[in-house]
């Protein structure tokens, strides 16, 4: 019986050499994991134009980042990263009141890898578009008002009825002329419909990340150009 003991003590002795207990875990998303903070601003370009006189909300808007967004040392955003979003409203300037305004809201980043993350993100600067500020905190983009032009086109049109008036009728045919003048440039700015919002291709905007966004560290290159985009 003694002889037999040891074969079977040899046996879970080779058994427990084999199969080692399992350690402590690591896991892989604390080691893989960055996160684009809150509050971090994106510089990108429009890759098509935008108006409000023929785009609808509804449509889509497309983007490139223009500039790598670093934190810590560690890119998060390599330049030539595409960025996707969606018109969500859009409202052409007023014939007596109300100027144009555009309300676009971002929501995917397109990594170079094809890797995608959802990005919630608000315009919060435009400083390529012309005549055109940020109008609110969810980003509304609104022309400039055009008070002072609609002025001007009543009181140039005053003037040259006065002359008119004037030239066929003496002081007392100024004063009539200044007034139908007047009131044909009232009538004209009142019929004019205000500019409309316009941002070309290659616009520069600045959105703003609104929440944290987690993305993998090990698709996101530590690159400040996305490999392959232009120069």
């Amino acid at each position: 019986m003694r002889f037999m003991v040891a074969p079977c003590l040899l046996a879970v002795s080779v058994l427990g050499q084999s199969n080692p207990p399992p350690g402590p875990r690591v896991p892989a998303a604390a080691v893989q994991e960055l996160v684009i903070p809150a509050g971090t601003k994106v510089p990108v370009a429009l890759k098509h134009a935008i108006s409000t006189h023929g785009t609808r909300a509804g449509d889509a808007v497309y983007a490139e980042t223009t500039f790598p967004v670093v934190y810590n040392n560690r890119v998060l955003i390599p330049a030539g990263t595409y960025v996707q979003g969606r018109i969500s409203q859009i409202q052409r300037g007023g014939r007596i009141k109300g100027r144009a305004q555009v309300l676009m809201h971002f929501t995917t980043l397109i990594y170079p890898s094809g890797y995608t993350v959802i990005l919630p993100g608000a315009v919060e600067n435009a400083p390529g578009a012309d005549k055109t500020a940020v109008k609110d905190q969810e980003g509304t983009l609104r022309k400039d008002s055009q008070t002072g032009t609609k002025v001007g086109t009543v009181a140039t049109t005053a003037g040259t009825g006065a002359v008119i008036g004037g030239l066929s009728q003496g002081g007392k045919g100024a004063l009539i002329g200044a007034g139908v003048g007047g009131a044909v440039g009232t009538a004209i700015a009142m019929l004019s419909r205000g500019d409309d919002v316009k941002l070309d291709a290659g616009t520069t905007l600045e959105l703003v990340v609104q929440r944290d966004i987690p993305v993998d560290a090990s698709r996101v290159p530590n690159e400040t150009r996305a490999p392959g985009s232009a120069q």
